[in-house]
């Protein structure tokens, strides 16, 4: 008989018998027995880890938290594979209020048993109370892959984790005709049509999940963010309301609310939500990257480095902060500064998003210490590890260029002026990205008839939809499409434009749409508002395309990745242009970059000429304006007109052969 027998009395022949016994405590919620019975085993076996485990449980149950946390420390010390001691760790941390600790445990016990749904469950709500949003969703739907009752919805869920979003949107169609009413499945096809810009799709594939469960509040926080991408941003707005009723103060709503703030122009607003988040999440880098993305954008400069260096504080790691910093363009790095980021280039665990950010800045902070091989060295490094996510098919582009132009021969403009919307409101800047138009726009927005915005997606989105397009492999009905609206559709489509903009707009009889990719539309542009004026920001090819090769854009302008394809993108952006002024005669403005520096005042008489516009002294003095400005020359348009951007591609001469060979027919 062994030593626990004798102190019980009991005549078990196996210590397994006792734990049973005490197991059998807990499944009746005996917890002060169970608790009594484990430590009668530890007296004998002071390491048996189910004993360990049983009073650890007991503990929880008798809400001894801080003595539960101890026992089962020690537990998953001694037996680290013992995924369920490391869930119940996670959950005594979350009831003491550890949320960091917890989720550590709880990120142990998954990766340990990933079919702990107890613990994917906790662990998403855990993030969402961090902030971590993205994060928290991909713990919920592990989460529901793994209780997932149907096989298909599981392999579903499963595709959607490892990344195959076309076999996971197949499983979940497929799932829904036999359950159409599964909120889960709606939702999973809602993130996807999500994660592939279809946002008009998950919209209302959240409509219909929020129909049949409004208390589904990830849904719903999924719907704001849809609707504020679609700038819809007043209606997200409500949708925040509406779960801030149910649950105040969560830092994904408040994050996605402050973001919507900054769509909205309401900067103070945003900034102040920015900072009482920072209260509560200090460690959170990405609320003063955020935070200091709003102050850049109203001009407090000094503050929005200040919040980006406190980011880096947080995280050393964190790639978007350095970024940042490096795109105010007046900015310089200290020696220090830049010696931490070469540090963290050597970080092997480095994510792939940090290391192009990363590296982007480092060609930025080098290329102003004049080490221009070093900063061509990351530049280029940068780029390849960019267009190596990005999906971008220059055959592409030149194929739409070439239907373009085929599509818009001179009869479809024949009176035009008599069809679409007559309004002459809108001032379209054209062009390639870094070409100069956030100077023009910055000049024509101290204009006292003139409202600057930003650039602005309505075109964009306008084409999209006539292009009748779900899915990338289909082929799209634009631009044919436009050589066959009537009349009528063409005045429905003008008067849809200056509806939806009115929102940024202000009270000024003008306003100016600075989306440069709208060069590929303007066949459009004309048709549906044959009185708008519409202004080419062009710029020398070298520097042109050389700085978009420097510049790390937030979303689009994949092209700009790769020499070749910027030089191929410049040459048919040249031929479309030349096309315009062909079918369009004098209805397409080229202002050169190099003359405005040059020949300032000049110029600037003219474009307001062309505008229509009344020359004020205002545009002289741009740099005073005061107004919100997005894009990533908004620090160079806050100083008097200089020549520093002229020719800035020569120190890098050696190193762009590919891209003068491809532009040598037009240098």
């Amino acid at each position: 008989m062994t030593q626990y027998e004798e102190q019980n009395g009991q005549s078990t022949n196996d210590i397994r018998v006792a734990v049973q016994h005490a197991q059998e405590m807990l499944q009746h919620n005996a917890f002060a027995s169970a608790e009594q019975q484990g430590k009668e085993i530890l007296k004998s076996f002071p390491k048996e880890p189910n004993a360990l485990f049983i009073v650890g449980l007991a503990l929880k149950g008798l809400e001894r938290f801080s003595e539960a946390k101890k026992i089962l420390q020690v537990l998953v010390k001694q037996t680290p594979h013992f995924a369920l001691a490391h869930q119940e760790l996670g959950f005594t941390l979350h009831a003491l209020k550890q949320i960091k600790p917890a989720i550590v445990s709880l990120k142990d016990a998954v990766n340990i048993d990933a079919n702990l749904i107890h613990s994917w469950r906790l662990l998403s709500e855990l993030l969402l109370a961090i902030g971590d949003s993205n994060a928290s969703e991909q713990a919920y739907n592990s989460y529901l892959r793994f209780s997932a009752k149907h096989p298909l919805l599981g392999k579903a869920l499963q595709a959607f984790i490892d990344g195959k979003l076309a076999l996971s949107e197949r499983h979940c169609r497929d799932y829904l005709k036999q359950s159409p009413d599964d909120v889960s499945a709606l939702r999973l096809l809602a993130e996807i049509a999500i994660k592939l810009g279809v946002f008009e799709d998950a919209e209302q594939l959240l409509v219909r999940c929020l129909s049949l469960a409004p208390d589904y509040h990830l849904a719903r926080l999924n719907y704001a963010h849809v609707l504020n991408k679609q700038e819809k941003s007043q209606q997200a707005l409500l949708e925040i309301a509406t779960l801030e009723k149910y649950q105040p103060n969560v830092p994904p709503q408040q994050i996605l609310k402050a973001a919507i703030l900054v769509r909205l122009g309401q900067f103070a607003e945003a900034i102040a939500l920015y900072d009482a988040l920072i209260n509560v999440l200090p460690e959170q880098a990405n609320l003063y990257t955020s935070r200091g993305h709003a102050l850049k954008t109203i001009g407090e400069q000094e503050a929005a480095i200040t919040s980006y260096r406190q980011a880096i504080v947080c995280e050393p790691s964190y790639g978007e902060a350095y970024w940042s910093l490096a795109n105010l363009k007046t900015f310089r790095f200290e020696p220090f500064e830049i010696q931490l980021m070469k540090k963290q280039m050597k970080i092997k665990q480095l994510s792939s998003f940090d290391r192009i950010n990363i590296c982007f800045a480092l060609g930025k902070a080098l290329e102003d210490n004049k080490e221009f091989e070093k900063s061509f060295h990351y530049y280029k490094l940068g780029n390849e590890s960019k267009q190596s996510i990005e999906r971008y098919d220059a055959d592409e582009t030149t194929e739409l260029i070439e239907r373009t132009i085929k599509t818009c021969q001179s009869p479809i403009f024949e009176n035009n002026s008599e069809q679409g919307c007559s309004r002459g409101d809108p001032i379209f800047i054209v062009g390639l990205p870094r070409s100069g138009s956030t100077l023009l726009e910055q000049i024509l927005a101290s204009h006292s008839m003139v409202d600057g915005t930003k650039e602005l997606p309505d075109i964009i989105a306008m084409v999209r939809k006539l292009s009748g397009r779900k899915k990338r492999n289909e082929v799209s009905k634009y631009p044919e499409v436009i050589a066959e609206l009537s009349a009528e559709q063409r005045l429905t489509l003008g008067k849809e434009y200056i509806s939806k903009t009115k929102r940024h707009r202000g009270d000024a009889p003008f306003f100016i749409d600075k989306m440069p990719n709208n060069f590929a539309h303007i066949g459009l542009i004309k048709l549906i508002l044959p009185n708008a004026k519409i202004i080419d920001a062009r710029r020398q090819p070298m520097s042109a395309c050389f700085s978009g090769f420097k510049q790390l854009f937030s979303t689009g302008q994949a092209f700009s990745y790769d020499l070749e394809n910027i030089a191929r993108y410049y040459q048919d952006y040249l031929i479309l242009m030349d096309h315009w002024h062909k079918v369009l005669p004098n209805q397409v403005l080229t202002v050169s970059y190099e003359d405005v520096v040059n020949d300032f005042e000049n110029q600037i008489r003219q474009v307001l000429d062309f505008c229509g516009l009344p020359f004020e002294h205002n545009c002289l003095e741009f740099y005073n304006n005061s107004r919100a400005v997005n894009t990533a020359s908004s620090e160079q348009v806050r100083q008097p007109i200089n020549t520093k951007g002229l020719d800035a591609w020569k120190p890098f001469e050696e190193f762009l052969t590919p891209l003068q060979s491809k532009l040598s027919s037009i240098l």
